[in-house]
Formats: structure tokens, sequence, C-alpha cells
């Protein structure tokens, strides 16, 4: 499949400290922010909510309007991170529609080890981190916290809020593992994480917010010459609350988040021979939340079973055929099928293809919301609970006409779907030139929107959730790496992107889109040529590393550029589309630099500058707040 993954040795390099640091340095993979401030990531030309995050290959909870914030995981304990492109609900299901990326944390090596490290950068921000770890002939553990801070920052010194405000979190995990014997493990694996942030909304209106995360995952594995099986029973929450207070210290506001998931899963791998295998898997999710703006408190259970055939007819052909069943109560079950498949040409040439389906099932805010802003006046309806809450507020006197008749939502909000075609080529030149190339496509078909279903008498709309877009993604992804030596190594990447609302692209080619070039000049007829794509994509996308490695003075330095195209973020021309006509965010790079010197056997320090152009973009990109200085201490046990 068309995957990569990211090693702690390159992680170590950069010197980061969030997962989104190490994301956004990854070809096709770009950092978004969200309302709230939270990093998601962008895959292939498809939002943030499409992308399955798991930690220890279990999924992540707790999304903020779809986003999951990757600023909340911390790398100070990661071994490696796996990313795989593409629809991936055959194994994974639910939100794996764009992709997967998945958190692997260290394992024990052998006796006791361990390391302590501490870094200080620009806004007074900390990173500690505490590793330690023990294994024997039977017994592994690891124990990890991190400790996170910094006091934000403000981009505009116009108004009275920061861009990000003051934070403190913390994250625990602790694994443990025993062998029975040959046959038989046991592990048990524990992450908490918790996060305050100074809630300041204006200069008379401040508060908190809080955020806390548990994960327990207990697996049991037996092994057999044919035959292996793992039990995994996981259990994971995600608790969210804030609060606003006025100057007089009165409660103005307040809200909470709580959900929950258990998933118990049980797999076997059946070897066939030393090259193919079958994997067999079927579980059990349970989820519910309950929250604010929820009238009631949703449940949904949904077992699923999976298959996957890996075949090998010959040395230089591998063949991977899989399917999945999902089934739901609020809506159509869902099958997923996938094959990919590699032929290696020779030694030096080899071809890859991966085709896949993946799924988004509305989410609950989606089927269940009842807010309505009582500043504004405008709400926000849940598809399922329309009927219930329209008639509601007829009865009231707040509905001055029906624009959507209520009969259209009878029928069940269908899941979010994607189809995915990955054919990739890679070629080893020499033993210092290789290059890697990807052709993606992604048909996307029902996602979920927003639409006014009726006005109210104060003026205002009534939004509700509906099936509308089917968008289409497709680009090349190409890769090229040379290694003069084993000291010195350069890689380059490039990805072209062109995203489309199908439904869009097509009232352009037929002339009935029009735009101004400012409001007082005449209206003009758009050519297809005209239509850009899809907001906050950009068209082209750059990387740049270049590492250097010194052994004989024990120092490494490693030189990372990014470049992102223009893109844009609304429609300026009030047409409803975004066209060559709007205004767009310019095309930036970024650059980095990091700096490691072991100065003694096992202590390292280590500096570094992050947006070393000090670029910034006030009214557009919250998550570049200028240039970055640091510095970083760290010290290993063994």
């Amino acid at each position: 499949m068309n995957s990569s993954i990211i090693k702690k040795k390159d992680i170590e390099k950069t010197n980061a400290s969030r997962l989104s640091d190490v994301i956004n340095e990854e070809l096709g993979l770009i950092t978004v922010s969200d309302f709230g401030g939270g990093e998601g990531i962008q895959m292939q030309g498809l939002d943030s909510q499409y992308t399955l995050i798991l930690i220890d290959n279990q999924p992540i909870i707790g999304r903020s309007a779809g986003t999951l914030d990757l600023d909340r995981i911390s790398v100070g304990n990661i071994k490696q991170v796996e990313i795989v492109r593409g629809a991936s609900s055959s194994l994974y299901g639910n939100e794996a529609l764009a992709g997967v990326i998945n958190i692997i944390t260290d394992e024990p090596k052998k006796g006791f080890n361990g390391s302590l490290s501490s870094s200080y950068e620009t806004h007074n921000t900390l990173d500690n981190n505490i590793s330690l770890s023990f294994s024997n002939k039977n017994f592994k553990s690891t124990f990890f916290i991190n400790r996170y801070s910094s006091d934000g920052y403000d981009l505009n010194q116009n108004d009275e809020l920061n861009t990000v405000n003051k934070f403190r979190n913390s994250t625990l995990q602790l694994k443990l593992g025993y062998q029975i014997n040959k046959n038989f493990d046991i592990k048990l694996n524990s992450r908490y994480f918790s996060q305050s942030i100074d809630n300041i909304a204006s200069d008379l209106l401040s508060g908190e917010s809080f955020t806390a995360e548990d994960n327990i995952n207990l697996s049991v594995t037996h092994k057999s010459k044919k035959i292996n099986t793992d039990l995994d029973i996981y259990f994971t929450s995600f608790y969210g609350d804030e609060y606003l207070d006025d100057d007089n210290g009165e409660r103005f506001s307040e809200s909470f988040y709580d959900q929950i998931l258990f998933k118990p899963e049980i797999k076997s791998i059946y070897s066939l021979n030393k090259m193919d295998n079958i994997v067999l898997g079927f579980g059990f999710k349970h989820e519910s939340l309950n929250r604010t703006y929820f009238d009631i408190n949703p449940k949904q259970n949904s077992p699923f079973a999976y298959f996957q055939y890996d075949y090998h007819p010959n040395e230089k052909i591998n063949l991977i055929f899989g399917g999945r069943f999902d089934k739901f109560e609020e809506y159509k079950s869902q099958i997923s099928p996938k094959f990919s498949g590699r032929y290696r040409i020779d030694d030096s040439n080899s071809l890859k293809l991966s085709l896949g389906y993946g799924f988004k099932a509305p989410d609950f805010r989606q089927l269940y919301f009842n807010f309505s802003n009582t500043s504004v006046g405008y709400s926000v309806i849940g598809y399922n609970v329309i009927n219930s809450v329209i008639n509601q507020l007829i009865e009231e006197g707040q509905i001055a006409n029906i624009i959507i008749p209520l009969s259209d939502f009878n029928t069940p909000l269908k899941p979010e779907s994607s189809l995915s075609i990955n054919i990739g080529y890679d070629r080893i030149f020499n033993d210092y030139i290789s290059i890697k190339s990807n052709l993606f496509v992604n048909s996307t078909k029902n996602l979920i929107d927003y639409r006014v279903i009726a006005n109210k008498t104060n003026g205002q709309n009534v939004f509700s959730y509906y099936n509308i877009n089917n968008v289409s993604t497709y680009g090349l992804e190409v890769e090229t790496k040379f290694k003069a030596d084993n000291n010195f190594d350069i890689s380059f990447g490039y990805q072209l992107l062109y995203a489309f609302d199908i439904d869009a692209r097509r009232l352009f080619e037929k002339g009935e889109v029009y735009a101004r070039e400012n409001p007082s000049s005449p209206a003009f007829r758009l050519k297809k040529s005209d239509y850009f794509g899809l907001y906050n994509r950009s068209r082209h996308m750059g990387v740049l590393k270049i590492n250097y490695t010194n052994p004989e003075k024990n120092f490494s330095s490693n030189f990372r550029l990014k470049y992102r195209s223009k893109y844009g973020l609304y429609d300026s021309n009030s047409n409803n589309y975004l066209d060559i006509y709007d205004d767009f965010v310019k095309g930036y790079i970024t650059a980095n630099f990091s700096f490691n010197k072991n100065l003694k056997k096992n202590f390292i320090v280590s500096s570094g500058i992050e947006n070393i152009f000090n670029y910034k973009d006030p009214n557009n990109i919250q998550n570049l707040s200028g240039r970055i200085l640091y510095l970083k201490l760290k010290y290993r046990i063994n």
C-alpha cells in the first residue's frame, strides 16, 4: 500500500515535541488548525476528520468538530509512526476514509534503561520527559511521563484575545507484559492525558477549559506453529469541560463533553506456509456520548468482522485481498473491500497497486446536536432530532417558515464513503540515488454538509446536516533520495494535488456561475478553468530534507524546508465557490534547523531554530507563531 514509516531516529534528529511537528514535515500531509486552535491532519486533499488516529493500534477519541488535535500526543516515547495513505476501512473500519496514522510507542530493551530530557523554547514553552523501562526473560515494563506547557502567543495585537492561550498538559503511560510460557503472553497498556487551557473570551469573561483522556488495553496472545491469536479488550474515555465567568465571578456559560468507547476484538493469523497467511478478526464496538446541547445520551453498538489473505504466487508478486463488515443500528451497514499488490520487476524496480474503500459514519453531533446561539439567535439541529425540535420551535412561535420539508429527514443520513486508487513505482538507480512515485485518486461520495432548513421569526436561520457533496481528489507524489555516504543524505518530495467538488465543477462547465472583480463591477460568467477547487487545498507542496552526521566529533545536524502554494479559505466574491478571482492565502516556505551533540556517552545537548524565515500570517495561519528558538538536554540511563 501507499505507506511510510517515520522512525524514532528521524524524530530525534528534528527534536520535535508534539506529533503535529513530525507529521507536518511529511510529503502530502499538512496540519491545519480548527476553530479551537487544534492541529488536525489533511491527507491527499481530504479533511482531518477522515483520517483515523491510532496509538498502539487502538483508536483515539475526543474530536472537536471532526478534528482530533495532534498536539495532544507527545513524541517522547514514540518508537515509530506508521502512515497509510488511501481509504483503509477494510481493516480499520470507521473514520479511515482518507488513511490511517498509527503511533507505536516504545518497547523495553533488555535490562534497565531510561532517559531524562528537558527542553525550553520561545513563548516560555517547556517540554519535560521521563522514560524508564525494564525487561528480563518473562517480564517487560515501560513507564513514561511528559509535562508540556506554554504561555501561548498572540499574532494580532489589535484585539484583546490571544491566538493561543496559556496551557499546560501531562501524559502518563504504563506498559506491562508477562510471558506465561512460550505460547502465552499477556500485556497491559494504559495511558492518561490531561490538559488545562486558560479560557479568555474578553476583558470581562474568563475561565478554563479542561480535557482528560484515558486509554486501557488488555491483550492476550497465544502462539502456535500455524496460528497466532490476539484477544484485545480496549476501553477509552474522553472528558472535556469549559466555563466562562464574568468580572463579578458569576458563571456566564458552561459546557461539557463525555465520550466512551469500549471495543473487545479477537484476531487470528493462520500461516499457510512461510510466505502466505490468512487474517480473520471480529469484534464489537460500544460508543456513547453525553454532552451539552444534546437532549438525549446517544449510544451506538456496532459488531464487525474482517478478513485478509496475503498471497505470494511467486518471489516477484505479492497480492493482498481483504474486506470488512460493520453493522450499525442508526444507518446502513458497510462492506469495505480492499485489494493491493506489488510486482518486483527486478532488484531495482517495483510496481505497487492498491484499491481500497473507506467510510465515515455520521457522528453523534451530526445526528443529535441541538444548539441555539443565545446572542446571535441561530440554531443547529442534528439530523435525527429534526422533527421533534422543529415541532417544539413551531409550538413556541420561533419558526417563520419551513424551507426543507420535514419528510426529507425520514430516511437515514448516509455514511460518507470513498474509493481510493494508488499506483506506485519505485526505482533504485544505484547505492546513492532512489526515487518513489505514486499516482492517487480518491472519489468521495455523500459528504455531509449543513444547510438552512428553516427561517426563524428573529430573522436568523435553523441549520441541519445532509448528504450532498461528491468530491474528487487526485494527484502525484514523487520522492527522491540521494545518499552521498553514511554521513550525508538529501531527500526531496513533491506533491501535485487537484481537489474538486464534482457538482460545482459541472456548474462551471455549464456556465452557470458568475463573479465580480469588485462589488461595483458588472457580473461575468466563469469558465471551467476558473474553478480552483476545494477550500484550504494547495495545488503544489514540496519538502526538502538535508541530514549530516559526524561520528568522529559526535554531532549531527539537519535542515528542513517545506513549501505550500497558495490556497483559498473562503469565498470572497459571494458566488459560493472558490474561483481564481477570489482572495487567496499566498504560498510560503518554512525552514527548520536542528543540531545534536553527544557530549559524553549518555549526555546529549540539542538546539535549533523553527521557522527560520520568521514567516507569519496572523489573519489566515494561526499555527505559525514566528521564529522559535529552543535548547534541549537529554540524559540516557543504561
